[in-house]
Parts: C-alpha cells; sequence; structure tokens
C-alpha cells in the first residue's frame, strides 16, 4: 500500500454492476479534480480472443485443463500485482487496453480481441482498476495487499446470470444453451477465486431483487433498479455516519452494526455519499505524505 500513490480497485464478475461504480467514481473524480490513471481487468488476460476460445475448446474436448476468465490460469496476475506494487512506489507504469468490438478497434487500431501494445503511463493522482481480481490472493500473486480502497460489486448469484444471459443473448448472438455452459466452466472459478475477494473488500454492495428470480434460465426481464435493495456492507462500521446515512437515502434501513440495506433506485446516491469522504481521505492522506 502507498499513501503517496494510491490504488483504488472495483472487483465483481462480468454483469455484476461494476459499471454503475465506475460512474460513480469518475464523477467524484471530476467533481473533486483528481487525475485518475484508469486500467481494466480485461487488460491483464493472458490470452486474446481467439488464444482464450481455443484453450476452452480443447479442455471441453479433454485437451487441456478446465479454463474460464474467473481463473488464475487465464490471467496475467503476477503482472497485476506488479503494476499495483509499482505505482505504489513511484506513480507509473505500464498499460495496455483489451480492444472488445468494432469500434474500439477504430478508435485504438488493431482487430477485436486483441491487445493494444504496452504504453507508459503518464502523471496521475491515483490508479484507479476496474475487474475480476482487484481482490485477488493465491500462490500467484497477492494483489489486495497493493490497494487502499477495495470496493466490491456482486449481485445475488440468480440475478447475475439473468444478466449474463441477457447480455450474452441480446448483445452477442449467444444461445441460452451456450450462456449456461459458460457458467458452469466457470462455476469453479467462482467459487474459488471471486467469492474470495468480497471478504476483503472495504465495503460491499449487492444487489438483491424484489421480484422472483427463482429460475433464472426463463427470465424475460432484468429486474430494475426499483425492483431490488441493494445490501451495502462495511469491512470496519467505525467512522462510517450510519444515522446521516440513513436520513439521506430514505427507505433505508440497518440489518447489521456493519451493514445498512437501500431501495435499488438510491445506489447511485449511496455511492456518492459513502465514497467521496473515503476517497478524500486518501487524497489528504497522499498531500500529507508530500
Amino acid at each position: 500500500m502507498s499513501t503517496r500513490h494510491p490504488v483504488i480497485a472495483v472487483t465483481g464478475s462480468s454483469g455484476a454492476g461494476t459499471t454503475t461504480v465506475m460512474k460513480s467514481f469518475a464523477h467524484i473524480f471530476r467533481r473533486e479534480g483528481i487525475r485518475a490513471r484508469v486500467i481494466e481487468g480485461d487488460s491483464f488476460h493472458r490470452f486474446n480472443r481467439l488464444e482464450m476460445r481455443e484453450k476452452v475448446r480443447a479442455a471441453d474436448h479433454g485437451e487441456g485443463p478446465a479454463i474460464s476468465h474467473f481463473g488464475p490460469e487465464s490471467n496475467l496476475l503476477d503482472d497485476l500485482a506488479r503494476t499495483f506494487a509499482g505505482y505504489g512506489e513511484c506513480g507509473q507504469g505500464q498499460v495496455r487496453r483489451y480492444i472488445h468490438d468494432a469500434g474500439e478497434a477504430k478508435e485504438l487500431g488493431g482487430d477485436p480481441g486483441t491487445f493494444t501494445a504496452w504504453q507508459p503511463m503518464g502523471d496521475s493522482d491515483l490508479l484507479f482498476y476496474e475487474g475480476l481480481h482487484g481482490g485477488y490472493v493465491g500462490p500467484e500473486a497477492d494483489v489486495a495487499r497493493h490497494v487502499e480502497l477495495l470496493v466490491g460489486v456482486v449481485p445475488i448469484i440468480n440475478l447475475e446470470w439473468i444478466q449474463k444471459l441477457h447480455r450474452d443473448q441480446t448483445l452477442r448472438g449467444y444461445s441460452q444453451e451456450a450462456v449456461m455452459e459458460t457458467i458452469l466452466r466457470r462455476m469453479p472459478d467462482y467459487v474459488n477465486h471471486i467469492c474470495p475477494q468480497f471478504s476483503r473488500t472495504h465495503v460491499n454492495f449487492q444487489r438483491v431483487p424484489t421480484v422472483d428470480t427463482s429460475n433464472p434460465f426463463i427470465a424475460k426481464d432484468i429486474p430494475s433498479a426499483d425492483e431490488s435493495m441493494v445490501v451495502i456492507r462495511f469491512a470496519k462500521p467505525r467512522g462510517i455516519d450510519f444515522p446521516y446515512l440513513m436520513s439521506m437515502l430514505h427507505g433505508s434501513m440497518m440489518t447489521r452494526p456493519n451493514t445498512i440495506v437501500i431501495p435499488g433506485g438510491k445506489m447511485g446516491l449511496a455511492m456518492q455519499l459513502i465514497l467521496t469522504p473515503m476517497v478524500l481521505r486518501l487524497m489528504d492522506l497522499k498531500r500529507r505524505a508530500g
């Protein structure tokens, strides 16, 4: 960890809602005049899209070990840890982009499903990471130890599956059977490598639908924010002004000494109220460290 060059990480699986948190942080950075160097977890995948498909195909035919983007075998987690550590030491490092689609290919140059070249980071006030492994700890690397503020974003599992089914079928044209195969393939890595990270976060945001999602594979719609509640858990509740939060977030309630539950439509406001003081504290420590 470093007070001079802090690292903030948002961790959560694809479709979990990390984009919502990214937008909240973007508002904070812009409002407070903070220069953030943003890196995406996808940029630390080990294989490009075609290589990963071949690895999965081989595994499905018994020609190699099971593999998914959730697991360490398909990610450069040692490089990620070194990037965080190096940034903490000097505020610099190397960064690249994963090219997701044709729009990014036109913007960045290169083919969809590939990576740009590594480039040096410019000057910044902090490093902001969003991806699958911001809180990873394992024999390959200890990523979490280099993070000053770790935020978890995780819907309950049935909601996560509904979101993935809708995204992959609607936007990517996959069949329901293909998406279900991906879910099953990823499950061991999800249990072993994704879930443990949420015990290391400083604050977790978990969206829970208030409509029936008992069979996610027949759901026609993704439950809206107004059809959800959000469970917010603090690792260290000391210093959190719960009376203030509850007065600002109408309809909220405390369920444990470190947990507040809010209406889903107020998630963005809650993030602003909770995360802004945390970010400003990091910047204050940075200034004091000189």
